[in-house]
């Protein structure tokens, strides 16, 4: 009986399992062998187990209205310890130098006058947001949490090709995946050392208590559009598993400066919130007047003081993708060290050599537009129309601050189950960062996302990929699965003492509902479930950012 791999052949670009000469890399060898051990029968059935059991769970994403099970391959993506501690320390890098960014740009603004980047830049990005200039959270820190995506050049570098500091979706997912996983290849796992990941909603608590602005025992709750966002399923789970309240826009208020929450025993004070709503949706008096989904007033409390938010208002004009292209001056601006990990090749468009040489190549590059996320907007040339050509070109000389273009960069590939057999995948991966104040925390592994299609390089979810695994070597004996009072004992000896809430934790107060149970789709007039699902996924949206 054939294995699984007898008909893998990858194909140019770089391969995560096998080198050039068909040789395993020496990270993938127990994943190697259990594939060989496996027909491709056998995985499928695995595979249509891991959807099952997703869907049952409420594992769950959002693509043009229609709710699916969270694609999850069976082969996971492995990295070896040494290559690990580099991305680690690239992500960190770039996550110190654009905190200082934005302390600078909302304040000083000597990054402008010493003449790193252009004012115009900053003050033309959409996501710049004058009403929180001069306003310094209470323990300094915008970007509580980052998602830096990464890709894998041919030549086996790995890259930089955007950042995510407003507020970067696919956490739950990497926890979700990992335990789909254990329990999918059990023999992988007991032949492997492989770093854990269920300790992400401790260190996010940790970082989230620390924002607090007045109290050592802060009332945290995490804000929610609602049920019909996409990204539902991760909101709900990191309340759960942090031990705070979920609450949507309309479970606050606000009052002389500081906003509270409607509960069965009456308001209750609110510290610190974790915003899943973009900057756009979240104060109907700074911001979208017909926002249906923000707090009124809550642009003012953070202004004063009276609350934290993570992450901080404004924090949109640090992803704009032309600031991207000048990432590695800030590094060696603010850090005075060199980028550990590098940018993808970028041309500024508003600069008229890079432009008119862009028009000139249009049918070879990638071009972007600087405030889409999501996969949303970008155009591809090589497979383009020349319709499709003639219109962007159009775009691009009408505006060329809103775009920037790439070389076309054949991502690495992983084995990935399609149909019935193994075939080469294009992936990338996003790491995720906690930034507590003290420390920044890179969660071993991050979310690996795949494009489903043969040669398809848009790897986005919500354009229809997939997620694998992503399991980060240790030579330690790694914790396969975390218990919530092992991580607790384990941040108490690296930060003091620090509480955390285990995932059973019910608390006594509720949030207080209104009208309806959340669940029922008639508690929501039309425009309020538009908002809900619009915030996420407009390409200028300022704020969550889709897989």
């Amino acid at each position: 009986m054939r294995d699984a791999l007898s008909d893998y052949r990858p194909g140019a670009a770089f391969d995560e399992m096998v080198d050039p000469s068909g040789t395993v890399r020496p990270s993938y060898r127990a994943v190697h062998a259990s594939l060989q051990q496996s027909t491709a029968a056998e995985l499928r059935a695995i595979a249509e187990a891991l959807a099952s059991n997703y869907t049952q769970a409420g594992v769950t994403f959002d693509v043009g209205g229609v709710e699916r099970p969270f694609p999850l391959d069976i082969v996971p993506r492995v990295i070896a310890a040494a290559e690990w501690d580099t991305i680690e320390a690239g992500v960190a890098q770039r996550v110190r130098a654009m905190e200082l960014f934005l302390d600078d740009v909302y304040s000083d603004a000597k990054v402008i006058s010493d003449g790193v980047i252009p004012s115009q830049l900053v003050t033309s990005s959409s996501h710049f947001h004058r009403v929180v200039w001069g306003v310094r959270p209470p323990n300094g820190v915008r970007i509580h949490v980052a998602g830096v995506d990464l890709i894998r050049t041919p030549e086996g570098d790995v890259r930089v090709l955007e950042d995510n500091f407003r507020v970067p979706s696919g956490v739950s997912y990497v926890m979700t995946n990992r335990t789909a996983m254990i329990t999918a290849l059990p023999d992988a796992f007991a032949n492997q050392r492989i770093r854990g990941v269920g300790d992400y909603p401790a260190r996010l608590l940790q970082a989230l208590r620390k924002a607090s602005p007045a109290t050592d025992d802060p009332n945290i709750v995490v804000l929610t559009p609602g049920v019909y966002n996409s990204a539902y399923f991760e909101h709900t789970l990191l309340a759960r598993t942090m031990g705070v309240e979920l609450v949507e826009g309309r479970d606050l208020e606000c009052r002389r400066g500081k906003v509270y929450m409607r509960t069965t025993a009456g308001l209750r004070r609110v510290d610190v919130i974790y915003r899943r709503l973009d900057d756009d949706f979240l104060d109907p008096v700074f911001f979208r007047s017909d926002s249906m989904l923000g707090v009124p007033g809550l642009t003012n409390a953070v202004r004063t003081g009276g609350v934290a938010l993570a992450n901080a208002i404004g924090n949109g004009v640090a992803d704009d993708k032309l600031i991207y292209t000048y990432v590695p001056d800030l590094i060696r601006y603010y850090l005075h060290e060199e980028p550990v990990i590098g940018n993808v090749d970028t041309w500024r468009l508003e600069e008229d050599e890079a432009r008119e040489e862009v028009l000139d190549r249009l049918h070879e590059l990638v071009v972007k537009p600087v405030d889409g996320s999501g996969g949303k907007g970008i155009v591809i040339g090589p497979r383009a129309t020349p319709e499709e050509l003639d219109a962007l070109r159009a775009r691009v000389t009408a505006d060329p601050r809103g775009w920037i273009a790439q070389p076309v960069v054949q991502l690495s590939t992983v084995p990935t189950l399609i149909d019935d057999a193994l075939r080469p995948r294009h992936v990338d991966l996003r790491p995720f960062a906690v930034n507590s104040g003290d420390g920044i925390y890179v969660l071993p592994g991050g979310l690996t996302r795949v494009a489903l299609p043969e040669g398809e390089l848009v790897v986005n979810s919500s354009q229809g990929g997939g997620s694998k695994d992503t399991w980060v070597l240790s030579s330690s004996t790694p914790r396969l699965v975390e218990e919530p009072e092992a991580v607790e004992a384990e941040l108490r000896a690296e930060e003091g003492d620090l509480e955390v809430a285990p995932e059973r934790t019910v608390r006594p107060v509720v949030p207080l509902l209104v009208g309806r149970p959340r669940t029922d789709a008639t508690d929501r007039s039309p425009g309020h479930r538009q908002q809900q699902e619009q915030q996420q996924q407009s390409p200028a949206g300022d704020g969550e950012v889709t897989l």
